[in-house]
C-alpha cells in the first residue's frame, strides 16, 4: 500500500473578491465578500456555461456580490441557479438572484436535520440554515443534468449537512465540492444537522468518482482531490483515536476533550472545534467505542 500523502492546507489563496476568475472552458469563479473565520476568504460562487449559463451557489444576500455575479454573465441567459447545499453564506441570496433572471432553482431538497433534535439539545447553527428555501427540482444522486450548456453530474455526499451536493464535470474531470472538501481547512460537521457517520461514507464516495481536480466552495482549487479526501479522512480518523485517548487519561466532558486536543487555538476555532467533536463522539458512540450520559448541563463521557 503507498503511503498517506500529508493532509496539508492552503491558507495562501488570494480570492480577487467580485473579479470573475476562468478555471476551465466555461466555468468561472467569483469570490464573494464575506470573509470570517468560518468562511476563510469568502465564499465562491461559479457561472458554468458559455452562451447560457447556470450559476452555483450565489452566496449571501449582498448586492456587492450579486452585482459582480451579473457584470460577469454580461447579458447572457441564465438558465438554472444551482445549490450545493442550504447554508445561507450559499443560499442567502439564490430566491432574488433566481427571480432576477427569471432561473429556476434547482438543489438537494428543503433544509434537513440529519437527524432529530434530543431532549436538551439545541442546533447550534440554527441561524445559519435556510429554512424556507424550495426547490423547483430537487435534484438526485447519479442523474445527469444540463446546466448553462455544460453537462453536470449530481453527487450527493451529506455529513456537513443532510442536504449536501457536489457537481461532476466530466469532460473537465473537476468536481465542484461545496464544503464537503475544501483545501483551506477540514470541514465543519455540526451535529445535529451534520453527521460524522455521512461524512466519513461521502468521502469515500467522492475518492472513488472519476475526478481529478477540486474546486470548493471556499478556498482555491485543489490539483489532487482523491489524495486530498484520503488525507482528510486519515485527519478524522486521527481525531476519534485523539478523543478516546483523551477519555482514557480522564477527560469526562466534550469542553475537556477540546481543551486536550486543540490546547493553544482561538476562541472561534475552539467553538467549531466543539462542535466537530461532538459529532466525533455520537460516531465513536455509534460504533460501541463510547459511553455517552446526556443530560441537561451536556453529555458526560467514557469508554466502553
Amino acid at each position: 500500500m503507498a503511503p498517506q500523502a500529508p493532509l496539508t492546507f492552503d491558507t495562501q489563496f488570494s480570492p480577487q473578491v467580485g473579479a470573475a476568475i476562468s478555471l476551465a472552458p466555461g466555468l468561472a469563479r467569483i469570490t464573494a465578500p464575506n470573509a470570517s473565520p468560518y468562511t476563510f476568504t469568502g465564499t465562491n460562487s461559479f457561472l458554468l456555461g458559455t452562451e447560457h449559463i447556470a450559476i452555483l451557489d450565489p452566496g449571501p444576500d449582498d448586492a456587492a456580490h450579486i452585482e459582480s455575479l451579473h457584470r460577469a454573465i454580461a447579458g447572457r441567459p441564465v438558465s438554472t441557479v444551482l445549490l450545493t447545499h442550504t447554508h445561507r453564506d450559499h443560499s442567502a441570496a439564490a430566491a432574488k438572484v433566481a427571480a432576477r433572471y427569471r432561473a429556476p432553482l434547482w438543489f438537494g431538497g428543503p433544509h434537513r436535520l440529519s437527524r432529530p433534535l434530543r431532549r436538551f439539545e439545541r442546533n447550534a447553527i440554527k441561524k445559519s440554515c435556510d429554512w424556507d428555501l424550495l426547490p423547483d427540482r430537487r435534484l438526485t444522486d447519479g442523474e445527469t443534468i444540463t446546466s448553462g450548456d455544460l453537462t453536470l453530474t449530481v453527487h450527493t455526499t451529506p455529513g456537513h449537512c443532510a442536504n449536501h451536493l457536489a457537481f461532476g464535470l466530466a469532460e473537465h474531470d473537476i468536481l465542484l465540492t461545496g464544503d464537503h472538501l475544501m483545501g483551506w481547512n477540514s470541514t465543519l460537521v455540526a451535529v445535529p444537522d451534520g453527521s460524522m457517520a455521512d461524512y466519513f461514507a461521502s468521502l469515500d464516495k467522492v475518492i472513488a468518482l472519476p475526478y481529478r481536480h477540486y474546486h470548493p466552495a471556499h478556498g482555491g482549487p485543489i490539483a489532487n482531490g482523491p489524495a486530498h479526501a484520503a488525507a482528510l479522512k486519515a485527519h478524522r480518523q486521527l481525531r476519534n483515536e485523539q478523543l478516546l485517548t483523551a477519555v482514557a487519561k480522564g477527560a469526562k466532558t466534550i469542553g475537556q476533550v477540546v481543551k486536550t486536543i486543540y490546547p493553544t487555538q482561538p476562541a472561534k476555532i475552539r467553538m467549531a472545534a466543539r462542535m466537530t467533536m461532538t459529532a466525533h463522539v455520537e460516531f465513536l458512540e455509534e460504533r460501541g467505542k463510547l459511553k455517552v450520559k446526556r443530560g441537561i448541563f451536556g453529555p458526560r463521557l467514557s469508554l466502553t
